[in-house]
């Protein structure tokens, strides 16, 4: 007997990733699952978009980028009510990012290099 496939949420979740090739292998991998995947490579476009857009599934969040950090993202989100409670997990190989996510009032924390199976659970849990 074949099992029905999980219900995928159709909000897309946003990846938040100054990288260009990490962000394309993460966006590609979630795609390939059925996933939406907004894409924004600082804190500054993320929140353009957070802003027009509203309301991910989820975020997933580097720590470190220029023009605007996934800290300072965050505050920014913070001040906004329809953003404060957005999940939010960060994705870092910063060595105190566990730390960091935590402060930030993160749902949960991934290491970079990324475990795949890792990513599409925390994923399939919010989206």
């Amino acid at each position: 007997m074949m099992m029905a496939p999980a219900e995928v949420d159709h909000r897309p979740l946003l990846l938040v990733e100054d990288d260009a090739d990490v962000r394309d292998a993460i966006a590609a991998t979630l795609r390939d699952e059925g996933y939406v995947v907004a894409e924004a490579e600082n804190g500054r476009l993320a929140l353009e978009w957070l802003q027009r857009n509203g309301d991910p599934c989820l975020v997933l969040l580097d720590l470190w980028m220029p023009v605007m950090s996934g800290m300072e993202l965050r505050e920014r989100m913070v001040q906004d009510p329809r953003l404060a409670a957005l999940p939010l997990v960060v994705v870092s190989a910063a060595g105190d990012g566990k730390a960091r996510a935590e402060e930030m009032g993160a749902i949960g924390y991934l290491r970079k290099p990324l475990d795949l199976q890792d990513l599409l659970a925390t994923v399939e849990r919010y989206c």
